[in-house]
């Protein structure tokens, strides 16, 4: 396929191909799930491509998928019947996007203990520092929703406005990027931050960090995301 570029609302460029998106998206999915993010089959993964975006489909063991597999689904919410079904949370992704025109990458996992506090309603609090590198004092837990619903991509689309992650009640976690490859990383920034703060829970210690100081943090983390991003 030839190189294209693609604009995002907010008119940023990405000069790419569609080859390498595929390719790209399928790497993710299957180092999400080899690290031990998403078990089995759960989570998924997309990146902005023109008019919409390139999602992985829905049922498909991630050891099994390949850049043909990964679907297309447009603005409108459409896809080629000719092609596998997109995965059943195309509507979140949909909504994380324009939300968001600044991201370009969206990473959903059932990571162990994201989804343990999820599913308890718990939101990640200031406990630590590095909980800034989501855009905000803490990581918000959005109201629970039916799985592929537009309800659920409504509380998706709020708990994205302000941060870059969010928990989803009795369901796991979302992480979105200006790269797919930030998307990714901070999946598993959110994963390791759920297990420091479960395991501080169990100390019956919980220490927040001030508001200032959390406001600080997030202004560093801009310079370090840069970076981070390339």
């Amino acid at each position: 396929m030839t190189k294209s570029k693609t604009k995002s609302k907010s008119g940023k460029s990405k000069g790419t191909s569609e080859a390498s998106l595929r390719k790209a998206v399928v790497m993710a999915a299957r180092t999400m799930s080899a690290r031990g993010l998403s078990p089995g089959r759960s989570g998924n993964v997309s990146v902005r491509w023109r008019d919409g975006m390139l999602i992985t489909p829905t049922a498909l063991a991630y050891d099994a998928m390949k850049a043909d597999d990964i679907v297309f689904v447009a603005d409108d919410g459409t896809w080629s019947k000719s092609v596998r079904a997109p995965s059943s949370e195309w509507r979140f992704h949909q909504a994380a996007y324009r939300q968001r025109p600044d991201r370009h990458g969206v990473v959903h996992t059932h990571s162990l203990h994201a989804t343990a506090l999820a599913c308890a309603h718990k939101p990640i609090p200031a406990f630590h520092y590095m909980v800034a590198v989501a855009g905000g004092r803490d990581i918000p837990c959005v109201p629970y929703a039916t799985f592929g619903t537009e309800d659920l991509a409504r509380h998706v689309a709020q708990g994205l406005s302000e941060r870059d992650a969010c928990l989803m009640a009795n369901h796991g976690q979302i992480a979105i990027g200006s790269t797919l490859d930030a998307a990714l990383e901070l999946a598993f920034e959110v994963e390791t931050l759920a297990t420091q703060y479960v395991a501080v829970l169990g100390l019956d210690a919980v220490l927040i960090l001030s508001d200032e100081e959390m406001a600080d943090m997030v202004e560093r983390f801009k310079s370090y995301g840069k970076n981070r991003d390339g």
